[in-house]
């Protein structure tokens, strides 16, 4: 039975929920994996083997699920993809479960099915397993998607959060916070005189030809929930460095920060969804810059910073006056539900 919107018995395991899974999600996700409809996916990793494998998982339950220049698809897809990214790995395959609420339009799980299948094709990975829930009507904001990845590690490449040294140079891939505005502006009817599009984008592209670059890259980050100072923090705790950024040097459009300024914000801490952070070895800096300014989301990186010993675990910024600033981690939700 067709329905426009979704019902309980669209989660019941029985015809109706097979209907579902082959009219929408097979037909913009198939492949031959997934079209084994097995209860697992089955490869053969590529010959010789990889000498790692990388794997990650997350959810995502952003409020609406449609906004400026991205949707929860899109969002689950490239949030999975660049976690795998930002250890160094080359995405593979990726798994996908909907929690759908009753009465969720079934034009609007189309929707987001075909971005997660276009964000798939952008990225180079295949969506080859999943799980579909239905609940009753509250039990969900329309729709909550998790997701996992499988990505290869190459061989020599050791990217991780606790690997940043003393002289390291930070290098950001583009303007901050444009995300965290866009889905707020969306979510709280607000209009701007500007256009604010979420920065969601796959980043294992810009990634890969970073690596192609030479010369070490010790860390890797997506400075999503808590923003860029947050990630920071993570890093300067996980490292037990300390990473002195100045303000000037960090990239924010004029629409961001008139957007931040109205609202009381600091582009520091609201989240991004396309931007990586990196911290690199001193005589990487220019190849590594020069590679990521080639690319597509890395045309406007910039080094905002430099590591030092002084103060482990520590944060500061130089501001736009001179003075020096204690950045801190986020407390409490700045922009609830972004991602």
């Amino acid at each position: 039975m067709f329905s426009d919107t979704i019902l309980l018995a669209h989660g019941s395991g029985g015809r109706m929920t097979h209907d579902l899974i082959g009219e929408v999600f097979h037909r913009h996700l198939g492949n031959s994996l997934l079209a084994a409809q097995d209860d697992a996916a089955v490869w053969v990793l590529s010959s010789p083997g990889p000498e790692r494998i990388a794997l990650t998982t997350d959810s995502y339950v952003v409020s609406p699920i449609f906004f400026p220049g991205g949707d929860i698809g899109r969002l689950a897809v490239c949030g999975t993809v660049n976690d795998l990214a930002m250890v160094g790995a080359t995405p593979l395959y990726l798994t996908a479960g909907f929690i759908l609420e009753e009465g969720l339009p079934r034009a609007d799980l189309e929707r987001v099915v075909a971005s997660m299948a276009a964000a798939g094709r952008q990225a180079g990975v295949k969506i080859v397993a999943g799980d579909t829930k239905v609940v009753e009507r509250g039990g969900a904001d329309l729709m909550f998607i998790t997701t996992a990845g499988v990505g290869e590690v190459p061989k020599g490449v050791c990217i991780s959060g606790a690997n940043v040294q003393p002289g390291d140079v930070a290098i950001l891939s583009g303007p901050v916070g444009v995300h965290g505005l866009a889905v707020m502006s969306r979510r709280e009817g607000l209009e701007f005189s500007f256009p604010l599009q979420s920065d969601c984008a796959p980043l294992n592209g810009l990634v890969s030809e970073m690596l192609k670059a030479g010369g070490p890259i010790h860390c890797l980050r997506d400075p999503t929930r808590g923003g860029l100072a947050t990630t920071l923090n993570e890093i300067a705790g996980q490292s037990r460095v300390e990473i002195e950024i100045d303000e000037v040097c960090i990239p924010v459009s004029e629409e961001v920060r008139a957007a931040c300024e109205m609202l009381g914000l600091d582009p520091l801490y609201v989240a991004n969804e396309g931007k990586l952070v990196a911290f690199v070895a001193p005589d990487a800096e220019r190849p590594v810059l020069e590679a990521m300014r080639r690319q597509r989301y890395g045309q406007q990186a910039a080094v905002i910073g430099r590591v030092t010993c002084a103060h482990p675990g520590r944060v500061v910024m130089k501001t736009l006056f001179g003075a020096h600033r204690i950045l801190d981690m986020l407390t409490g939700e700045q922009l609830p539900r972004i991602c």
